[in-house]
C-alpha cells in the first residue's frame, strides 16, 4: 500500500503548484516594460519631429529677416571708416572693407528678441508659428546683426549677418516614463521623462538690405 503523504508535504507540494501570484507579477513587470518602450519610442519620436520642425522654423524666419527691416535698434546705416580707414585717403568709397585692416569701422553685434509689436517679428512669427514647439512664443525666437567685412564696402550701406535663433525652450515629455521605469523594476530612474531644455539652433543668411 502507499503511504500517505504528511501534511507538511501536502503544503510543500500544493504552493509548488501554485503559481497564480507569480504568474500575475511576471505579467505586471512584463506590461510595464511594454509600456515602458512604447511610450519611449513615441515621446523621442516626438522629439525628433520637433527638433526637425524647429529647424524649418529657423530657416524659414532668417529669409524673410535678411529682407525686412532688422528687428535690432541701433544698426549704423551705412559703413563707416575706421580709424586706418580715415588715414587712407588713396582708398575710395566703395571698397571693400576687406582691402585693408582696419579700413572700416566694426559695428558690434546687436542682438534682441522677439517682441509682436514689432512689424517683422510679427510677420515672421505668424509664418513660423505652426511650426514652433507647443510653448513657444515669438519671446523664445532671438534676432542678431553682425558685421563682416567680406559683405561691406566703404561708405556703402551696412549689410549684416542676420542669425534667428531659438532660444529658453524646453521638451515636455507626455509620457510618465520614470514611473514606468520602476514599475519595470528600475532603480533611480524618477526624473525619467522630466521637462528638459530644448537644444538652441540657428540660421544665418547676409542681409539683403537694412531700412
Amino acid at each position: 500500500m502507499r503511504a500517505s503523504l504528511s501534511p507538511l508535504r501536502l503544503r510543500i507540494n500544493r504552493a509548488l503548484r501554485d503559481e497564480d501570484g507569480a504568474t500575475l507579477v511576471e505579467f505586471a513587470l512584463v506590461t510595464a516594460l511594454f509600456l515602458l518602450i512604447l511610450f519611449t519610442l513615441i515621446d523621442f519620436a516626438r522629439l525628433g519631429f520637433t527638433n526637425v520642425l524647429a529647424e524649418k522654423a529657423t530657416e524659414r524666419a532668417v529669409r524673410m529677416a535678411v529682407v525686412r527691416p532688422a528687428v535690432c535698434d541701433g544698426l549704423p546705416l551705412g559703413n563707416a571708416r575706421g580709424i586706418i580707414g580715415t588715414l587712407s585717403i588713396d582708398i575710395p568709397n566703395g571698397t571693400r572693407c576687406t582691402e585693408r585692416a582696419g579700413l572700416c569701422h566694426t559695428p558690434a553685434t546687436q542682438t534682441c528678441t522677439g517682441d509682436l509689436s514689432h512689424p517683422t517679428v510679427a510677420a515672421i512669427w505668424a509664418q513660423v508659428a505652426p511650426l514652433m514647439p507647443t510653448n513657444a512664443g515669438p519671446e523664445n525666437l532671438a534676432f542678431s546683426y553682425s558685421f563682416d567685412p567680406a559683405l561691406n564696402r566703404v561708405g556703402a550701406t551696412y549689410n549684416p549677418i542676420v542669425t534667428v535663433e531659438i532660444t529658453d525652450l524646453t521638451f515636455d515629455f507626455i509620457s510618465p516614463l520614470g514611473a514606468l521605469a520602476a514599475a519595470a523594476g528600475a532603480s533611480g530612474q524618477r526624473d525619467l521623462g522630466e521637462s528638459f531644455a530644448f537644444s538652441s539652433m540657428s540660421a544665418s543668411l547676409p542681409a539683403e538690405t537694412i531700412r
